[in-house]
């Protein structure tokens, strides 16, 4: 041994031998590893939403929250004005809250092109709504900007906002309805352009802050600069109609992209046709994705025509296919249309799906946002719009439903993937709510349901539709169409995610959590 330790590799193959040794206790002795649960964002219920009414002046609201929220809350309707602490410059009277009550039948939406410059003071509600499960409507007399809809407490989940004008002649004849959005800090339209259309953007910051807003146009040509600029600045509370003419007099079709780099805006399009050609709003559609779902086709007679944009830098081609009540498959002639990069295009469907409930499945190996129109029969045209649009898996709501001697409510759903099975309830103006009704939606099938009122809905009623568990994604929306004796008039709403439930991050205890994170440029 002694010569051993003597020895100096001797000396280091012990120290090796009792260096393993010690690892190999450690080893065996080690504690078992904790198993760490994959942190998952956290539903929560909405306790406070706010959505904005672009121009309801002579249009009937109508607002409604579902049933099962429990507690005190109220919706409280509120003309949108200039915060007063933040903005001191004088009464424009363009486009303020005036009103005498009176209707001209031109459906209040001409502008200056600026709304209420000023206010002295918060103006009062014009209502207030505290029951949910009971529909809110109402006609607001012709004058007027933008109206707010804030909602806390029990009427705050689900909460849905709609305005509807009709008019019988003139420009502006036709149904034209528009679901209240949120403000949000981007939102797309996809429709015609102002080459084709009178098309104006509604913007309305709602917020306590400012916001910048930015305007990009993508016409069949590609993208379009404005030399009056693509820019705005909105003071808290004020809103504008943007005459888009004027930023792009040439395109036919376009895509239109709104966004913010600070603050928040509520966006809203509406395309007008001139005398006899009908009228409409533009729904926001989901942002640019290569798979994108255009619900809510009314099995109507009518011209249909398809709008697809690609706003990145690489040329595509979208394949189409279209969802009808017997099955699923691209349409003759009609699979495909091919998008140059940064441009829209249009491709005529009313020989593949009118006549039929439908929804298109657009694919594409570069983003896409796509929209639809519908044009009515008749001597005097009327035109209605549907949009790419999101599953509902968290259920939707329709603020505005009716059905007269004349007028027809249709809901159409479609389950392009997978079997799907929702409840459809109906939602009075007064009484009690019955219960849901179960619809089965085989998968790639399109189904298109005739509304009728429940008792205490003959007015007017609100719409639920909910997805039951283990349903397959379901995509949808509400036409309604109206039978005139020189021509059919309609709109059409896409089904949109309830503003039921948020997605809260999960959040963990590190030092991350709460410093600034940097981004390398």
């Amino acid at each position: 041994m002694r010569g051993l330790i003597e020895n100096r590799f001797g000396l280091l193959a012990l120290v090796l031998v009792a260096v393993a040794a010690l690892y190999g206790v450690a080893y065996v002795s080690r504690p078992a590893p904790v198993a760490h649960a994959e942190l998952k964002p956290v539903r929560a219920a909405v306790e406070s939403v706010t959505t904005v009414c672009p121009a309801p002046s002579g249009a009937k609201v109508s607002v409604v929250t579902p049933p099962g929220a429990t507690g005190p809350g109220t919706a409280a309707l509120t003309p949108l004005t200039p915060d007063a602490d933040k903005n001191d410059s004088k009464n424009a009277g363009k486009g303020g809250d005036k009103s005498d009550g009176k209707g001209d039948g031109k459906g209040g939406d001409k502008s200056d092109g600026k709304q209420g410059e000023a206010g002295s003071a918060s103006p009062a509600p014009l209502d207030t709504v505290s029951g949910p499960g009971l529909l809110w409507q109402r006609r607001l007399p012709v004058g007027g900007g933008p109206l707010t809809v804030a909602a806390t407490g029990s009427m705050a989940p689900g909460l849905e906002t709609a305005q509807t004008t009709r008019e019988e002649s003139g420009a502006q004849r036709g149904l034209a309805g528009v679901r209240c959005v949120e403000p949000g800090a981007d939102a797309w339209f996809v429709g015609p352009g102002p080459a084709a259309a009178e098309v104006a953007l509604y913007v309305a910051n709602a917020d306590r802050a400012p916001a910048d807003v930015s305007i990009m146009i993508y016409s069949g040509e590609g993208p379009v600069l404005s030399e009056r600029g693509n820019s705005l600045i909105l003071k808290p509370g004020e809103s504008r109609v943007v005459n888009l003419r004027e930023m792009a007099p040439s395109p036919l079709v376009m895509a239109l992209e709104v966004s913010t780099g600070t603050g928040r805006v509520a966006a809203a399009v509406r395309a007008a046709f001139g005398k006899g050609r009908g009228v409409d709003w533009l729904p926001i559609s989901t942002p640019p994705a290569t798979r994108v779902v255009v619900p809510g086709i009314p099995g109507t007679a009518g011209l249909r025509e398809l709008y697809v944009a690609a706003p990145g830098e690489q040329d595509t081609v979208v394949q189409v296919k279209a969802v009808l009540k017997d099955g699923s498959y691209a349409l003759k002639n009609k699979e495909s249309v091919e998008v140059p990069a940064g441009s829209t295009a249009s491709l005529d469907l009313s020989t593949g799906i009118g006549g039929q409930p439908a929804a298109l499945v657009l694919t594409a190996d570069v983003p896409i946002v796509a929209g639809l129109k519908v044009t009515g029969t008749g001597t005097s045209q009327d035109v209605a719009f549907t949009a790419g649009a999101p599953s509902i898996d968290l259920g939707s709501v329709v603020a505005d439903g009716r059905i007269t001697k004349k007028q027809v409510s249709r809901l159409v759903l479609s389950a392009p993937f997978e079997p799907a099975t929702v409840q459809v309830r109906l939602l009075p103006m007064r009484g009690t709510a019955p219960q849901p009704v179960e619809v089965r939606l085989p998968a790639g099938r399109t189904r298109e349901l005739k509304l009728t009122p429940p008792p205490g809905g003959e007015a007017g009623f609100g719409v639920v539709v909910q997805p039951e568990p283990g349903s397959g994604p379901v995509y949808g929306g509400r036409a309604l169409d109206e039978s005139a004796s020189d021509g059919q008039m309609i709109t059409m709403q896409p089904l949109e995610m309830a503003r039921t439930w948020a997605l809260v991050p999960p959040t963990t205890d590190a030092p991350s959590a709460v410093l600034p994170q940097w981004r390398s440029s």
